[in-house]
């Protein structure tokens, strides 16, 4: 039988003291200390993972966590079934819709469309969102209407510059512009805002 040299024989018995104390450990990260059931967070330095798993499982989770932690979260309001369904909208937009783009003077007119219902009703709600929130923004001029395969943006603006911008962001680079998005899921989750 070989012998272990003594340093390997003292790093596996070190290895085995910290082993419980890095289990322990508990870092206070913001929006998960009072995670239920967490007893040590995912930004722990002990080699635990952040994501989790799946990036709309991650929305929900941290969203979660946020009004966890919140002792004016309203219970009888929230909602966190419709931020998943928002969140699967924005999935079925963003993967499986299809945009034709015509210039029009001072932007674009984008007209979307999916292939089946569950698409199509996912690009309705998300392009009469989008247009709701974002009308007057940056000085764009935003109208949707829905069609019977999706839906039709028009965006304008005045400016060359500005239309330009219009025209080379397109409709997935105006819908996923600024950072409305975040507080939108929040106020959502919160029974603040209809989807």
């Amino acid at each position: 039988m070989k012998r272990l040299p003594l340093v390997c024989l003292a790093v596996a018995s070190l290895g085995l003291v910290a082993l419980p104390a890095v289990a322990q450990e508990h870092q206070h990260t913001p929006g998960m200390e009072h995670a239920p059931g967490m007893n040590m967070s995912a930004a722990s330095p002990g080699g635990l993972p952040h994501e989790g798993g799946q990036a709309e499982f991650a929305a929900v989770g941290e969203i979660a966590n946020m009004l966890h932690a919140d002792p004016r979260t309203d219970w009888s309001k929230v909602n966190l079934d419709a931020l998943r369904q928002h969140l699967l909208d924005m999935d079925n937009v963003m993967m499986r819709a299809r945009v034709v783009t015509t210039p029009v003077p001072g932007g674009a007119r984008f007209d979307i469309s999916g292939d089946d219902e569950a698409v199509r009703l996912s690009i309705q709600r998300m392009v009469a969102s989008h247009t709701a929130m974002t009308e007057g923004e940056n000085g764009r001029h935003e109208i949707s209407a829905p069609t019977s395969d999706g839906a039709t943006m028009t965006v304008t603006v005045r400016g060359d510059r500005a239309e330009a911008e219009i025209r080379a962001f397109g409709f997935f680079g105006l819908l996923t512009g600024g950072a409305h998005h975040q507080l939108h899921h929040l106020m959502m989750a919160k029974g603040e805002m209809r989807h």
